[in-house]
């Protein structure tokens, strides 16, 4: 099988986001996940940041990138604190609002870590890839070897890093892995234009890797994505 196309850029190699991060004393104490979500959208674009918590992202593109954004949260307490920090931002839930916007409403559509927190994804990622003219989502990795590791020596679902709370305490109910939500991709008919993993410490990987070596060591997955 053939390594590489399912999660290759426009360029023939996959993108590699370290290039895309500010250097050293730049970065101003921000996530490397959400500099490398930055590090994608244009200034000035018209974004749509879905399940914005406390509104940090949606903060960050505002700041560093011009962005007209706005935001939805499902958490009262999230959208109060995205409000008092000058955000646009409405209490909204991804599984049932999304059906409320016109097609092309927004440049980019941002879903960070929260895809896997969806009753339904694939109508989610379709509503999104309809709602923006590209769409930009992370996960963590549920193929990422600890994991594997912590079922098949503990028999154990997985605590870690990017997957901290208990069973019984996750609002993750769609656990995916990389090569899963590439399938995905295939299904609904998006087209890859970039795509990253980033490490266990949310480093992007700096060397060009076949997709299932990032499936194995990849803790995260961060997707640019357009409707084919």
């Amino acid at each position: 099988m053939s390594a590489q196309p399912d999660i290759m850029g426009d360029a023939g190699a996959p993108w590699d986001a370290a290039e895309a991060l500010p250097r050293s004393g730049e970065a101003g104490g921000a996530r490397v996940d959400h500099l490398v979500v930055l590090g994608l959208v244009q200034p000035g674009a018209r974004v749509l940041d879905i399940g914005c918590g406390d509104g940090t992202l949606l903060a960050l593109l505002r700041d560093r990138r011009g962005v007209d954004g706005r935001g939805i949260e499902l958490s009262r307490e999230g959208v109060n604190t995205c409000l008092a920090r000058g955000l646009s931002v409405i209490q909204g839930d991804a599984d049932t609002d999304l059906a409320n916007y016109p097609d092309g409403a927004f440049d980019v559509v941002v879903l960070s870590q929260t895809i896997q927190a969806t009753r339904n994804p694939r109508i989610v990622l379709e509503h999104l890839l309809r709602i923006g003219r590209q769409v930009i989502i992370s996960f963590p990795n549920f193929g990422h070897w600890r994991v594997r590791a912590e079922l098949a020596f503990r028999g154990r679902m997985p605590v870690t890093a990017m997957l901290p709370e208990a069973w019984y305490e996750t609002q993750n109910i769609h656990h995916c892995t990389i090569r899963d939500f590439v399938g995905l991709c295939r299904v609904v008919g998006a087209r890859i234009e970039k795509a990253t993993a980033l490490d266990a410490r949310g480093h992007p990987m700096r060397f060009s890797m076949p997709w299932w070596v990032w499936n194995l060591i990849g803790a995260q997955g961060v997707f640019l994505l357009r409707r084919e």
